[in-house]
């Protein structure tokens, strides 16, 4: 298993100290953000093939569609 080293600043020592408590200890909850933003990074892919696949079959999207059904769903 590889070491890596990170210089926090106090803020983020508080609060990786504050999710070490729920995530079993620092080192999982490192483990774990890094899980969850590689997660991110992927569903980001992924959305913006969605969008580029939608714009060369359909076009760009309507931004005034996008806007009513934000405001309909409360986004």
């Amino acid at each position: 298993m590889a070491t890596t080293t990170v210089r926090l600043d106090a803020a983020d020592e508080q609060l990786l100290d504050r999710l070490a408590e729920v995530y079993g200890g620092r080192s999982n909850t490192i483990r774990q953000a890094l899980r969850q933003l590689s997660a991110t990074a992927a569903r980001r892919q992924s959305l913006t093939e969605l969008l580029d696949d939608w714009t060369a079959e359909f076009g760009p999207v309507d931004e005034a569609a996008v806007a009513a059904a934000a405001e309909r769903y409360g986004l």
